[in-house]
């Protein structure tokens, strides 16, 4: 990031229509050893994970049981083959039994997302629009759809590198193996953080494919941008999930009305989900034990790798309350972490 982007921290070579500066032969070189040892960064990583995640009965019940299990539609960029991509795709939506709900070019998301309100937040929850909102509910008929590394590998026909290919029905094969011939998808929400692994292998491999390319040292780094007037959408994929930027400007170029569903937004109903279903499969009769918080913080964790920074003080404690309330609403319990 600080070859390309000039810091390591807020990159600042970005401008309209490229960049401020290209790559050097040797900074090429530099990048390629990077790309090389994130490979094998990767191979370790899916190897651990093998070994102490899958290794483990009590883990592997946790990944395929019902508490943190969502039966809800994915959402995902796909390459014109139908492979898992990041640019320049269209945005493919299967439902939670895997049958195309359909695919769409990212100017056309206002006719399949829409946005419900509730009183008690300020968070919109994205919902299917030809679906429509059927409240915080699994299933077919529910509106409710996930965008996550998972729903991007639920979505997709396979991966565009060898071994992420190879991880990828490796994953399959150990959480959902296909019957008749078909795929099945998983469910289980903690599986994001395999889904996360495979992802990383692909990356890395993709790494090595673009920086070996010739044109990684071309001179052309910019494009320069005229009338920039009009209205425009994007639509890529973010580490968190499907981001998408609607733009319109004036006569001058100045932005006049934006509109934005990024990467966690789209997942604010199933996070609620899973917080709830969290809660009801771990309090009994109003009794929690110790490790309620951990598992439900478990449960909202699993959907964004930034929920780690975000919602930790400096020390690295993230400030966590539950309360538990009886039929009539009255406060039984509270257990609290680091406040």
């Amino acid at each position: 990031m600080e070859i390309i982007g000039g810091r390591a921290v807020h990159p600042c070579t970005s401008i309209p229509g490229g960049l401020t500066k290209g790559i050097t032969k040797d900074e090429r070189d530099e990048i390629r050893d990077t790309a090389d040892r994130m490979v094998d960064f990767a191979t370790f990583s899916l190897g651990l994970f093998d070994k102490l995640i899958l290794g483990n009965p009590g883990y592997v019940e946790m990944i395929t049981g019902d508490t943190y299990r969502h039966e809800t539609y994915s959402m995902g960029l796909v390459d014109p083959v139908g492979r898992v991509t990041f640019y320049d795709g269209r945005v493919r939506v299967v439902a939670p039994d895997g049958a195309l709900h359909g695919e769409y070019d990212p100017p056309a998301y206002p006719e399949w997302i829409a946005e419900h309100v509730e009183p008690w937040t300020y968070l919109k929850f994205p919902y299917l629009r030809k679906i429509g909102w059927k409240g915080f509910v699994d299933g077919k008929d529910s509106g409710v759809y996930s965008a996550t590394p998972l729903a991007r590998l639920n979505v997709a026909d396979g991966m565009a590198t060898r071994r992420a290919q190879e991880a990828c029905e490796l994953f399959y094969a150990t959480l959902a193996p296909p019957t008749q011939g078909r795929k099945r998808l998983v469910h289980g929400r903690l599986a994001m953080h395999w889904a996360r692994l495979v992802e990383l292998m692909f990356a890395a491999e993709r790494m090595v494919e673009l920086v070996s390319d010739p044109e990684i040292t071309s001179d052309h780094v910019r494009t320069p941008v005229r009338g920039i007037v009009g209205e425009g959408v994007g639509t890529v994929e973010a580490p968190r999930g499907t981001l998408t930027h609607h733009y319109r400007t004036d006569e001058r170029g100045i932005i006049t009305w934006v509109n934005l569903i990024v990467g966690t937004t789209n997942n604010y109903a199933p996070i609620t989900m899973s917080v709830d279903r969290a809660a009801r499969a771990l309090i009994h009769g109003g009794n929690a034990d110790q490790g309620l918080l951990n598992r439900i913080e478990m449960a909202f964790r699993a959907y964004d790798p930034c929920f780690g920074c975000a919602t930790h003080s400096l020390p690295g404690q993230m400030p966590l309350q539950v309360t538990i309330r009886d039929a009539a609403g009255e406060v039984v319990d509270v257990r609290r972490q680091h406040c």
